[in-house]
């Protein structure tokens, strides 16, 4: 019994140190960029030692591909939370559309080290940036299809489709960042719901 506990005492004082490590390299990056981020930078603003990083990542990459997946879960979740059975899915998609536009603009340095930096990272980043989008493509095909009505002629919104919303999205939010115009990014919640509604629309 006692060493269980020690094992599980020993987990989550890990899952503490690797959640400081990510805080600090999301602080970091926003302050200065990844690629002048140091491990040093990292480990000093989450007050651990370079050898515990290192018993929580490989290499500054991996942390970063970590700190992806964790921000990207954190937009999932906002996205879920908007939803409303209660609405249409129409005004579903758009609700949820504007709060995760909202979650990406509120911290527009990070947000351009995860959407710009994340494709630098050769084979790695773009297999967990192709994992990301597929949850969320996933998600929205979940929505829509749950509320939309279909008919035999009707296809629902194919999981090809809904990959190709989120990357349609995904372009205008990078746009958008690469013209310094982060703070305005819920002003795409009315485009970005459109592209939903003319992708269902078109004929297949």
């Amino acid at each position: 019994m006692y060493s269980e506990d020690t094992s599980t005492a020993g987990m989550e004082a890990a899952k503490a140190y690797r959640s400081r490590l990510l805080e600090g390299m999301a602080y970091s990056v926003a302050l200065k960029g990844y690629a002048d981020t140091t491990v040093a930078d990292i480990v000093r603003e989450a007050g651990v030692s370079k050898r515990t990083f290192y018993e929580c990542f490989a290499t500054k990459k991996d942390c970063l591909i970590a700190l992806y997946v964790a921000a990207s879960h954190g937009g999932l979740k906002v996205l879920k939370s908007a939803i409303d059975p209660a609405r249409d899915w129409k005004a579903q998609v758009e609700h949820a559309m504007g709060a995760y536009l909202g979650c990406l603009a509120s911290n527009p340095a990070l947000l351009r080290t995860l959407f710009i930096d994340i494709l630098s990272l050769g084979p790695e980043g773009l297999q967990v940036r192709r994992q990301m989008n597929q949850e969320m493509a996933d998600f929205v095909a979940q929505v829509v299809n749950a509320g939309h009505p279909h008919t035999p002629q009707d296809d629902a919104l194919t999981a090809t489709l809904a990959m190709a919303v989120i990357g349609g999205i995904n372009e205008l939010v990078l746009q958008a960042i690469e013209n310094n115009r982060t703070a305005d990014l819920q002003a795409l919640t009315g485009p970005c719901s459109a592209l939903v509604r003319a992708v269902l629309a078109a004929p297949r």
